[in-house]
């Protein structure tokens, strides 16, 4: 699992105090900063190997300002050229909300799906969501 600390700004509220869900996914995004530098280096554009394909978001409880919010990120499944990420994001002691999230690993140069290595495999392989915390995290 890759975790984050997130500290919400004022900005990121809504009308009546809430974080709005907009900022959710960007949250989710920055909680992926160490699953990226498994691909290859983060701040390399040149380089960038992760293209998102698709995302869900699902909102179990409000996430207000100014408490810090914790994110969690797993890989769910390796596939040939993709991943999917479970993401949970947490705050005073509770599921805030969920995401999964599904990456294609591309070619730097072609921008082309590209099998994912051996060796990002075995770098992604402690940081697998557990199939027996699989379906208690979806339920």
């Amino acid at each position: 699992m890759f975790e984050t600390i997130i500290h919400p700004r004022v900005s990121e509220t809504d009308a009546v105090g809430h974080i709005n869900n907009t900022v959710v996914p960007i949250w989710f995004e920055a909680a992926r900063r160490d699953l990226f530098a498994v691909f290859g280096p983060p701040d390399d554009f040149s380089q960038w190997r992760m293209i998102v394909a698709s995302f869900t978001v699902n909102f179990e409880h409000e996430l207000t300002y100014p408490a810090p919010v914790t994110a969690r990120v797993w890989v769910e499944r390796i596939g040939n050229s993709s991943l999917t990420l479970h993401e949970e994001l947490h705050q005073h002691g509770r599921r805030c909300a969920v995401s999964s999230t599904n990456y294609v690993n591309v070619s730097p140069d072609t921008k082309r799906p590209e099998r994912v290595s051996d060796e990002i495999r075995h770098a992604l392989e402690p940081h697998m969501l557990p199939a027996t915390e699989h379906s208690e995290r979806t339920s």
